[in-house]
């Protein structure tokens, strides 16, 4: 069969697009620059920006629904001295969040110093799952926390939240998964995906999330926004590591983590490319995506993810070093656990030649690690 292939155009002139290729310097061939300006609108300031990415493209945080109260709220216990727990999922995406959030607030509220004003917590994926546990609540409870801030998580937590207002404890949820058919009961819902959204973009990620929170705290307190890029490795890690698109605020905050990586990264990271061995003169996306971000992730699929946000936080390089040690084994426990059960689930789907026709197919097995199986299964629909 053929078919007559018809180029859709944009609108835009070709004056327009050899003034912008000219600007590309060479390092964009004529088809590639072409396709960016069709996949961009044909617009040449929407292609320039998805080349450069400005600062100034982020959006005002204060339009994110609930924003003002959840300030609110967060300067309330900041001023009175209450409790505050950092709460976050334990992949990489939430541990990031934690670490970004509770570091933040550390530094800048509480000079770096370690206090019982303000802690953190990653549930256990095996006891507890994923989500805000009935653990996590009561541990904030027993801490006499009065607020919670549950970063990538919290979203569809509706019982637990209801529990914490039970025991005297708001929660902030700064999220980016879709609601349930209800909100949280919390004191305030960040999450662009809501229905009555009116925030300008919905895909950043849960740490990305955190980050919009943060920067509308140095706003309400007038602190340097400089103070943010301290922390844009964490934000840039969790935007590779969580596949989310790669489109505006999320290009962004990756393409000014990715320059403060290669110029002056956090005490963790310097550590976790040191142990990975990315001897790249200039770290790059693919570094984070197939070394960085698997070896914090590691951390929670095979024990927890308390321990890679020790990690994160850590800014004392022989402490940092030796905790990032510790997650590459764990690391390399999952390469092991994840080829043993591939090769294992393969076998059983390959012993019926009709699995291959087959719209679904189950295995299973004795012993196989809950942390790994997700990973495996998603290798299996490649074939099957």
């Amino acid at each position: 069969m053929e078919y007559i292939w018809t180029e859709r155009g944009f609108g835009y002139s070709e004056r327009e697009f050899q003034k912008f290729f000219a600007k590309t310097n060479g390092y964009l061939s004529e088809p590639l620059a072409r396709m960016l300006m069709e996949r961009t609108g044909g617009n040449v300031d929407n292609a320039r920006a998805f080349l450069r990415p400005k600062w100034s493209m982020l959006h005002d945080p204060y339009l994110y629904k609930d924003m003002d109260k959840a300030i609110n709220r967060l300067c309330k216990a900041l001023d009175s001295g209450e409790r505050i727990m950092v709460y976050g999922d334990y992949d990489v995406d939430g541990t990031t969040s934690v670490a970004l959030v509770y570091s933040f607030l550390l530094d800048v509220f509480f000079n770096g110093k370690p206090t019982d004003k303000l802690t953190y917590y990653v549930p256990d994926r095996y006891e507890e799952g994923y989500g805000v546990s009935e653990k996590g609540v009561l541990s904030a409870a027993a801490r006499k926390c009065t607020l919670i801030i549950a970063l990538d998580c919290g979203i569809k937590d509706n019982p637990r939240v209801d529990l914490a207002a039970q025991k005297g404890i708001d929660f902030i949820v700064c999220d980016h998964h879709t609601p349930g058919d209800q909100l949280p009961n919390a004191f305030a819902v960040l999450d662009a995906k809501r229905t009555d959204n009116t925030y300008p973009f919905d895909e950043l990620s849960g740490c990305g999330v955190g980050f919009k929170l943060l920067q509308a705290l140095c706003k309400r307190r007038r602190i340097s926004e400089k103070r943010l890029l301290e922390y844009l490795d964490l934000v840039a890690v969790s935007i590779v590591s969580d596949i989310v698109s790669m489109t505006g605020e999320n290009r962004v905050l990756a393409y000014y983590g990715l320059k403060k990586i290669n110029s002056c990264p956090m005490t963790s990271i310097v550590a976790i490319i040191a142990n990975a061995k990315i001897n790249n003169k200039t770290i790059t996306v693919e570094d984070m995506l197939f070394a960085i971000g698997p070896r914090i992730n590691a951390a929670g699929r095979m024990k927890s993810g308390m321990e890679a946000v020790k990690l994160l936080i850590s800014k004392d390089l022989s402490e940092a070093t030796r905790l990032a040690g510790g997650i590459a084994i764990q690391n390399n426990e999952r390469k092991e656990a994840d080829h043993v059960i591939t090769e294992n689930a393969l076998k059983q789907l390959k012993a019926d030649p009709a699995n291959a026709k087959k719209c679904s197919t189950v295995v299973c097995g004795t012993g196989w690690h809950k942390g790994v199986v997700g990973i495996v299964a998603s290798r299996l629909t490649e074939t099957y």
